[in-house]
């Protein structure tokens, strides 16, 4: 992966170049639908960290935080709790991914892994499970965007958004519990924990879509179904995404002209696109 300058928000690191991302999941070949699986369970929410001043201060900083933008929603997120492999039950199906994951929220993402003091949250442990245990990590989503002249399209974050405003990103945010019903792991009486995580599991497909077309401004008709092709995470803060490759029958021209009506437009201040092989 590519090492670029990572400059610290703590001022706890040196200024050398670090990783700014490292792989915790690659598919190259990409996965469809049938190909990623969803456990959502309570066992893959965060685990509170057991020094009360350090636990304290997601309260106050949310707090701050609120005073300083009134308009900030403490919105449900999926906690991105680690995946596995998984084989279906045709043997002649290749193996899949299976996602692990909890319940968290905005507020406790701001609290832990934008906390000045985010490191002090992790654990000493070569599993990421372990490490992140007490962060909120929730899991966001990517596109690779690729117009139909084979450009990638890129977008510079505005500086109304919370988290690293001003940075160069390729369209997305997240998956949404609440677009499935979830508010929380209780299940309604009509359903089972497997419909549950069918739900779950396809809201990450058509999440990374709703972002591209509210971010981009194209329409959902003119895009070619998410292959899923792995999960990074941000060295700085250890926020995990999850990222899927797109197909736009649309010419980067065309893809331009339509950003300027984009819904989401007030998130980003520009859309760029360039051949990959520059990125």
């Amino acid at each position: 992966m590519e090492t670029t300058k990572c400059p610290s928000e703590t001022g706890n690191h040196d200024d050398h170049d670090l990783p700014a991302f490292k792989l915790l999941l690659s598919c190259p070949l990409g996965l469809s639908p049938s190909e990623v699986s969803v456990v959502f369970d309570q066992t893959h929410d965060r685990i509170p960290h057991p020094d009360i001043g350090l636990e304290s201060s997601i309260a106050e900083i949310w707090s701050e935080r609120i005073q300083q933008n009134p308009s900030l929603f403490n919105g449900l997120k999926f906690r991105y709790g680690g995946h596995s492999p998984c084989s279906g039950l045709d043997p002649s199906q290749k193996t899949r991914v299976c996602l692990q994951l909890g319940l968290t929220d905005y507020r406790t993402f701001v609290g832990t892994n934008l906390n000045p003091l985010w490191e002090r949250f992790l654990v000493p442990s070569e599993d990421d499970r372990i490490r992140c245990q007490h962060t909120s990590n929730p899991l966001g989503n990517g596109a690779i965007v690729e117009t139909s002249d084979g450009e990638i399209v890129l977008l510079q974050r505005s500086n109304n958004v919370g988290e690293f405003p001003g940075h160069f990103v390729f369209p997305g945010g997240h998956p949404e519990p609440q677009e499935v019903g979830v508010i929380s792991h209780q299940i309604d009486g009509e359903l089972t924990h497997e419909m549950v995580n069918k739900m779950v599991s396809q809201e990450m497909f058509d999440s990374i879509t709703r972002e591209v077309v509210e971010e981009i401004g194209v329409p959902v008709s003119t895009l070619g179904n998410p292959i899923f092709i792995g999960i990074s995470q941000r060295v700085l803060n250890v926020r995990p995404t999850a990222f899927f490759f797109i197909k736009c029958s649309l010419r980067s021209v065309e893809i331009q002209q339509l950003y300027c009506n984009a819904q989401d437009g007030y998130e980003s201040t520009h859309l760029y696109t360039m051949p990959m092989v520059s990125i």
